[in-house]
């Protein structure tokens, strides 16, 4: 539920984002800042469905598994603070800005797909039969797609002006990332109904507690955020 919640919750920001792209300065940068804490939130919400479905079942119940979660939430705030903090950067510094913003989405997939990646690799060597991996491999591919384009801008670096509505680096960058969380769900729920009862399913207080602690981190940076960019005099 908290997946699906958050799942929800960041193109719907990242469209109210994009719809102000033509307001003031200030309004502008707000709108991102938002589109940014979704998906933030988006990652919290991976990390909790992973650990309650989708963790290694020998890795279950060890420190990692123990200390997965809540390393989650503090990424989540870290990476709303660093790429809210972007925004600031990006007028006199773009590159730095770009660069901080990738940093502070890359390393929290990182982190969360942990559990992935170890299944990956595990599959790739011949020892796992779960169906699931297949569809988690298509995510992580999609994952991979939308950084390439996102950090190369193409194809329109390629052929200026050929782009500008249809065919935008930004845009397939939208496209793969929504095709990667529908793969993503779909993953999700076959470890659901293959792997029930083999994992320990945390209680909804845990769940939505550690939501919620992202969720309160994330809104007092936007308040501080918010605070800053004010309208220009």
């Amino acid at each position: 539920l908290a997946l699906l919640g958050t799942c929800c919750l960041y193109p719907l920001a990242s469209s109210g984002a994009h719809a102000l792209g033509a307001a003031a300065a200030h309004r502008r940068h707000r709108g991102y800042c938002c589109d940014y804490a979704a998906l933030g939130l988006y990652g919290l919400g991976s990390a909790l469905a992973y650990s309650a479905y989708a963790f290694p079942l020998e890795w279950v119940g060890s420190t990692f598994h123990d200390f997965y979660v809540p390393v989650a939430v503090v990424n989540t705030v870290l990476s709303t603070g660093l790429s809210c903090y972007s925004r600031f950067l990006e007028a006199e510094r773009p590159h730095l800005s770009k660069a901080s913003r990738i940093l502070a989405f890359v390393y929290p997939y990182i982190f969360d797909s942990i559990p992935i990646f170890y299944r990956l690799s595990r599959c790739a060597a011949g020892g796992c039969s779960e169906g699931s991996m297949a569809l988690h491999s298509r995510h992580s591919l999609c994952a991979l797609l939308t950084f390439l384009i996102l950090t190369s801008r193409l194809p329109e670096r390629l052929a200026p002006g050929a782009f500008d509505i249809v065919g935008h680096s930004h845009q397939l960058f939208h496209i793969c990332g929504i095709l990667g969380t529908h793969f993503q769900l779909e993953a999700i729920s076959m470890d659901m109904a293959e792997r029930r009862g083999r994992l320990p399913i945390p209680s909804s207080l845990e769940t939505f507690g550690s939501l919620g602690m992202g969720a309160a981190g994330s809104v007092a940076i936007l308040g501080i955020c918010f605070l800053r960019l004010r309208p220009e005099p």
